[in-house]
């Protein structure tokens, strides 16, 4: 109670601590002009500010964070920082990252900060439950094709903030998600903050096929450049490939260093029975990093790299 006084102790106050953050105006456009919105703006920063005492390290100099906690806190501030007030429709993409993502969500609900009527988009099975388990309302890309904002992970990203996506094999209702939205950002860890893509991520690109072309299309891979074309197994919980959500294939080509994503892209999906490829290009607004040392690294479309300690 004495931290969250000493927070909201003046309408003036609250309004000069929200234009230092960054958070007076929102991606909607919406201000904080009421006494309920600086009311609302306070709890807000003080949430922010406990959650980033709770997921950083106390000593800096000497703690690192683990790679779970680096996931967190990049989805925190990726959340804090581009989550519209007064948002409508929410894309929520797949993996391990996202699930943090969701816990902020979570969070912030039960404080009042998510709006009634606000409808998430799921990507897949797996975020689809995360809503649902979430307590938040769920909606489907065909009914919602214009989102505010999506938020998603990656496998990898470049310093063009194109990414490689699909380690999940969510990568086609991902990738309609992604596009649907107006602002696009992705969260993941510092071991995904690339210099090139297919430079870190070594499995390959995810490439979701008809199942019936799967043989054909590995041909094309390989005789594309692909050093290794494979058709992803599902090991030992199920005997024959990977099954996505759309009931097609993942093939999994690894072509190297990728010097050229955008013609590499566009040359996969040309081939017959291809239905996507997990390269996402000039698709993302901005990309946040968590590091070991407990700051996040921000890149944004316009080449602007911002580190928030």
């Amino acid at each position: 109670m004495i931290a969250y006084n000493r927070l909201t102790f003046g309408l003036h106050k609250s309004i000069k601590v929200a234009s230092k953050l960054g958070l007076r105006k929102y991606s909607t456009g919406s201000t904080f002009s009421s006494r309920d919105s600086i009311h609302r703006l306070s709890k807000i920063l003080l949430a922010r500010r406990i959650v980033r005492d709770e997921v950083k390290p106390r000593k800096m100099s000497t703690a690192i964070l683990s790679v779970e906690s680096a996931k967190k806190l990049a989805a925190y501030t990726a959340i804090d920082s581009h989550f519209p007030l007064d948002a409508k429709v929410v894309g929520i993409g797949s993996g391990s990252t996202v699930v943090y993502c969701v816990e902020r969500l979570v969070q912030m609900k039960k404080m009042g900060q998510i709006p009634s009527d606000c409808v998430f988009i799921p990507t897949g099975f797996q975020s689809k439950e995360l809503i649902i388990n979430g307590g938040l309302r769920l909606g489907a890309i065909d009914g919602y094709p214009i989102l505010d904002v999506a938020f998603d992970g990656a496998d990898e990203v470049d310093p063009q903030l194109n990414c490689i996506k699909g380690g999940g094999a969510c990568l086609f209702q991902e990738k309609l998600v992604a596009q649907c939205a107006q602002k696009f950002i992705v969260v993941a860890d510092y071991r995904k903050n690339s210099t090139n893509l297919g430079v870190q991520w070594l499995q390959g690109v995810p490439i979701e096929v008809v199942p019936l072309a799967h043989a054909r299309v590995r041909q094309d891979l390989l005789a594309m450049g692909a050093k290794t074309a494979v058709l992803r197994l599902g090991g030992k919980a199920k005997a024959g490939p990977v099954i996505t959500d759309n009931c097609n294939v993942i093939i999994d080509a690894h072509f190297g260093e990728i010097a050229d994503p955008v013609n590499l892209a566009q040359n996969i999906k040309m081939l017959v029975g291809v239905v996507e490829v997990g390269l996402f290009i000039n698709m993302a607004d901005a990309s946040y990093f968590g590091n070991e040392n407990g700051s996040v690294t921000a890149k944004f479309k316009d080449g602007s790299i911002k580190t928030i300690e």
